[in-house]
């Protein structure tokens, strides 16, 4: 099992003839990932990386019953090709773009709220994440390929090159991961970092989850509180800013600290309060899961 995405996953690439969209969809068709469309408007009809090509994402569920989008459209259009893809049955949303604009992405949030409470949920991941993989199987966003190894450690992070930094330790000590999700680190999201540790603590294979936090918001303490109370798998943490000027704002947009909300230290504090296995210093994650994993530490109690 994994979550999100498996091999059976049909893909739709919107602004898939563009430069970034070209560029990634390749990588992704290349891991093997099942990519059955591409949407550009005005460019139906044609095909690109022998991949069909559709006006709309309604007539590309139509025609190949894609079930999840990958979204590499501009700023300024991003917002409405995720509700596009919403709108048309697509059942997960990865948004790559970055820099969508935050009112934007409220009316996102409110359109799918509404999808919600009529029955027609839909998941968003992102926007301003490398995406997600289930190694081996699908691969559907930004991140290197070859680094991933197919295994039982889930994987979820705020942060884009850290997510590699983690997976790549991970796999350098020999385990693999079921999926890793990178929920980006804008203020205006889709799933947080409870959402994913529910589907990981459902998922039987997933043995263990390596969470990558940062400063700013309060995600981290929010699935402090879910890990306490509701997680019976290891969880084991980093967080990223602890020598960040008081006030500063970092790479993400969410990753902004005000008062003692957000910060280095209360996030520390909650995570441990919670039984998180908090590792200091990023370099040390993968060893240090590895070691927990040797005392035939797998399912249970942290």
């Amino acid at each position: 099992m994994s979550i999100l995405l498996n091999k059976r996953s049909k893909l739709v690439v919107h602004g898939m003839t563009g430069a970034q969209g070209s560029f990634h969809a390749r990588l992704c068709l290349e891991y093997g990932c099942n990519i059955v469309a591409g949407v550009t408007p005005g460019k139906g009809g044609t095909k690109h990386c022998e991949t069909p090509i559709f006006d709309t994402v309604k007539e590309a569920v139509s025609e190949t019953e894609a079930d999840t989008s990958l979204i590499f459209v501009p700023p300024p259009f991003a917002a409405d090709s995720i509700l596009e893809a919403a709108w048309s049955g697509i059942k997960l949303i990865v948004a790559i773009t970055e820099g969508i604009p935050v009112l934007d992405m409220v009316r996102v949030k409110k359109h799918l709220r509404r999808l919600e409470q009529e029955g027609r949920a839909v998941t968003l991941v992102g926007p301003n994440c490398p995406g997600v993989i289930t190694p081996g199987e699908c691969k559907a966003g930004i991140m290197p390929g070859y680094i991933h190894k197919k295994g039982h450690i889930g994987v979820v992070s705020r942060s884009g090159t850290l997510t590699y930094e983690a997976v790549w330790q991970l796999t350098s000590q020999g385990l693999g991961q079921s999926t890793v999700v990178g929920i980006g680190g804008d203020p205006v999201q889709g799933m947080n970092f409870v959402d994913v540790l529910k589907l990981f603590e459902a998922d039987r294979d997933t043995e263990a989850v390596v969470m990558i936090g940062e400063i700013g918001g309060s995600a981290e303490e929010d699935a402090a509180r879910f890990i306490k109370e509701r997680m019976t798998k290891p969880v084991f943490a980093f967080v990223a800013g602890k020598t960040a000027p008081p006030g500063r704002r970092m790479g993400h947009a969410g990753a902004i600290v005000e008062g003692t909300s957000g910060t280095h230290a209360s996030k520390i504090a909650a995570l441990e309060k919670a039984g998180v296995t908090v590792v200091e210093n990023l370099s040390r994650l993968g060893e240090t899961v590895a070691a927990r994993f040797k005392t035939k530490v797998k399912t249970g109690k942290k």
